[in-house]
C-alpha cells in the first residue's frame, strides 16, 4: 500500500529543518523516478507534490464512490523494462494485466474487427476485410518491431549534447567521448538494419501515418484502427507529415518480455506511481504531498538554490530536477530575466496545443455492441482491448480534426474506450464496470461556447455517449456518473500546460536533440543546479520513466565530478 515518507503536519518543519542534496518539482512518475535512483545513488531526496496523491497523470481516483478510475493515463506499455527490473517494481505492487485481444473497431454496416497477439486471429479477422491485408499485416508488424529496436538505444540515453557551460580541457573531451561513443553506437544498428530497412524507417518517420498505411494496407477500417495510434493525444491529423513516427508506439513498448503489449495495471494507472513511489521510499526519499512550489530560489543570477513553497516555506538544495512542464518550469517558476532571452523564447513559443479530452464513466453493465453478439454471458473478447468509436476510415479522423482545427469540438469524435475491470477486479464493484473515454478533438478554447459553461460540457459529453449508443444500444441509460477533464481541466487539475498530455507536442521538431529547446536536451538548463526531468525533456511523452532515470543518471555523474 502506498504510504507517505511523513504525514502534512510535520512536513513543513521537515523540510526546513535541512539542506537537501536535490529537490524533485512533481511526484509524477518522472519525478517519482528520479528521487528512486537519486536516493539509491546516496543523495538526500525530498519530492514536493503539489496535488493531495502522487502520480500525476498516472493516478488512480475514486470519483464515483466505489469505482476507481484512471483519471488520465490508461494503459501501460512504456514503462522502461530497465526501471521495473532495477527498482523491482514487481515487488512493490506492480502488476500488470495482459490484454487479449488488444483491439475491437465495430462497424456500423454490422461487421467488427478484432486484434491481439494471436497471429492466427489476426489474419481471421483482416480476411473479413482483405485478405491481402492478411498476408501483409505480420510483415507490417515485424518491420515495426524492428525499427523499435533501433529506438531503444535513443530512450534509455541521454542525448549527445554538447557542452553549455564553461567546461575545462578535459570536461570537454570527456563529452566528446561519450557523444562519440553514442553516436558509434547508433551507428552499428542503422548498419544492421541495411540499406532499404533505413530507407523504410526515413520513410516512416517523415510521412503522414496515412501514407504509410495506404502503402500497408487497402481495408479502411484496419487503416483507421491503426491510425489512431498516430494521432492519440495530438492536434495532428493522419495527413500529418510526421504523424508516421508515433505508428512507433504500436510495438515500442512490451509487457513482461512481450513487445508490443499493452497492459492494464491492477488497481489502475495510480499503481505505477504507487509501485515507483515505494521505490524511492524504500531507498530513503521523502515524498510529500499538499506541497506546491510557487518559484524557484536562484543566486547570483545564474545557481539555483532551492524553492519556495505556496505557503511561503522555503526548502534549500543545490540541486532540483523539474517535472513539471517546460513552460511551468522556466516560465512561471523561476524568476523573470535571469534565462537567456533566446531560451525563454524557445520554451514560450514550443507548441503545448491539446485537442485531448478524457471521460471517466461508471456503468451498472458491459455495453453490448450490436456488430459483436458473441456468445459469452458476461465480459468477451470485445470487452478487453482498445475500442475504437467512430473512426471506420482514416478521412472519419481527418474530419474529426479539421473540425477541431476549425475551432469546435468534432462533430463525430473519435474515441478510443476501455474498460479495465473486465480484468481487474479491484477497481468497481461486483457487476458494475468503470470505462475510460479518450476523447479526439477538443480544443482548448472553442468558438462556439466555453469548457466552463455547464452545459456546453454535459452536450459534448452527451454527443460522446450518443455516438456510443449507436454502436452499442443503451450505453447512455447505463452511465451511473461520470469525470471529464478538457484539456483546460488538464492543465488546471494535472498542471499539464495547454492540456497537452506529453508536456509539449511530439513532432519531429520537438524530439531528441530538439527537446525541449535547441542545445538543452541532456536534462541541464541554463541555472546551474536546475534539471528537466519530465516528459517536456527527452524522449518525451507517455507513462515511459525514461525522462527521470536519464536524469537522475546525468546528476548522479554531475555530483561525482564535483566531488
Amino acid at each position: 500500500m502506498w504510504r507517505r515518507s511523513f504525514s502534512s503536519s510535520t512536513a513543513t518543519a521537515t523540510l526546513k529543518g535541512k539542506k537537501w542534496d536535490a529537490l524533485i518539482i512533481g511526484g509524477g512518475h518522472n519525478g517519482l523516478t528520479a528521487a528512486a535512483y537519486l536516493a539509491r545513488g546516496g543523495l538526500s531526496v525530498a519530492v514536493l507534490e503539489r496535488r493531495h496523491v502522487i502520480g500525476g497523470a498516472a493516478v488512480t481516483e475514486e470519483l464515483v464512490p466505489g469505482f476507481k478510475f484512471s483519471r488520465c493515463s490508461y494503459l501501460q506499455s512504456l514503462l522502461r523494462p530497465s526501471i521495473i527490473k532495477e527498482l523491482e517494481l514487481g515487488k512493490h505492487g506492480l502488476k500488470l494485466l495482459k490484454r487479449n485481444p488488444s483491439s475491437f473497431t465495430p462497424c456500423l454496416d454490422g461487421r467488427y474487427l478484432l486484434l491481439g497477439p494471436d497471429k492466427q486471429l489476426n489474419h481471421s479477422e483482416i480476411s473479413k476485410f482483405s485478405l491481402a491485408d492478411a498476408e501483409a499485416y505480420p510483415r507490417y508488424e515485424s518491420q515495426l518491431e524492428n525499427f523499435s529496436k533501433f529506438m531503444d538505444l535513443v530512450l534509455d540515453s541521454p542525448p549527445p549534447e554538447s557542452v553549455q557551460h564553461k567546461s575545462s580541457i578535459n570536461e570537454k573531451l570527456k563529452n566528446k567521448i561519450q557523444n562519440s561513443v553514442f553516436w558509434a553506437s547508433c551507428l552499428r544498428h542503422v548498419s544492421s538494419l541495411g540499406q532499404k530497412d533505413m530507407v523504410d524507417f526515413m520513410d516512416l518517420l517523415l510521412s503522414p501515418s496515412s501514407k504509410v498505411l495506404n502503402n500497408w494496407f487497402e481495408a479502411d477500417v484496419l487503416k483507421a484502427t491503426l491510425a489512431t495510434d498516430a494521432v492519440i493525444g495530438s492536434t495532428v491529423s493522419v495527413h500529418t507529415p510526421g504523424s508516421g513516427y508515433v505508428l512507433l508506439h504500436h510495438v515500442m513498448g512490451e509487457t513482461d518480455g512481450d513487445r508490443g503489449i499493452w497492459s492494464y495495471v491492477e488497481g489502475g494507472m495510480g499503481s505505477v506511481s504507487k509501485a515507483i513511489g515505494n521505490a524511492a521510499i524504500e531507498a530513503g526519499a521523502h515524498v510529500v504531498t499538499d506541497a506546491e512550489v510557487s518559484q524557484l530560489l536562484i543566486e547570483n543570477s545564474s545557481t539555483v538554490c532551492g524553492v519556495t513553497l505556496a505557503d511561503g516555506t522555503e526548502v534549500h538544495s543545490s540541486i532540483v530536477l523539474s517535472n513539471a512542464t517546460p513552460y511551468k518550469t522556466f516560465i512561471e517558476l523561476v524568476p523573470h530575466d535571469v534565462l537567456p532571452n533566446d531560451f525563454v523564447r524557445a520554451i514560450k513559443h514550443s507548441d503545448y496545443s491539446s485537442a485531448t479530452t478524457k471521460i471517466n464513466v461508471a456503468v451498472d453493465k458491459l455495453p453490448e455492441f450490436r456488430s459483436c453478439k458473441l456468445d459469452h454471458p458476461h465480459a468477451g473478447p470485445q470487452h478487453v482491448g482498445t475500442i475504437h468509436i467512430g473512426s471506420e476510415s482514416m478521412e472519419d479522423i481527418h474530419s474529426a480534426c479539421q473540425d477541431a482545427a476549425n475551432g469546435t469540438p468534432s462533430r463525430k469524435p473519435v474515441i478510443e474506450m476501455t474498460i479495465p475491470s473486465v480484468l481487474d477486479k479491484t477497481i468497481s464493484p461486483p457487476g458494475k464496470h468503470v470505462i475510460n473515454l479518450f476523447v479526439h478533438y477538443t480544443p482548448y478554447k472553442p468558438l462556439d461556447g466555453d469548457w466552463q459553461d455547464h452545459d456546453y460540457r454535459e452536450a459534448f459529453a452527451k454527443k460522446c455517449f450518443t455516438l456510443i449508443d449507436e454502436y452499442a444500444p443503451g450505453f447512455s441509460t447505463s452511465i451511473i456518473g461520470y469525470d471529464m477533464l478538457t484539456p483546460p481541466d488538464l492543465e488546471r487539475v494535472i498542471g499539464l500546460t495547454g492540456g497537452n498530455i506529453f508536456h509539449g507536442a511530439m513532432g519531429l521538431d520537438s524530439l531528441f536533440l530538439m527537446r525541449p529547446a535547441k542545445g538543452w536536451s541532456n536534462y541541464k538548463t541554463p541555472l546551474q543546479g536546475l534539471y528537466l526531468c519530465g516528459s517536456g525533456a527527452h524522449p518525451g511523452g507517455g507513462v515511459m520513466g525514461a525522462p527521470g532515470r536519464n536524469a537522475a543518471r546525468v546528476v548522479l555523474q554531475d555530483v561525482r565530478e564535483r566531488i
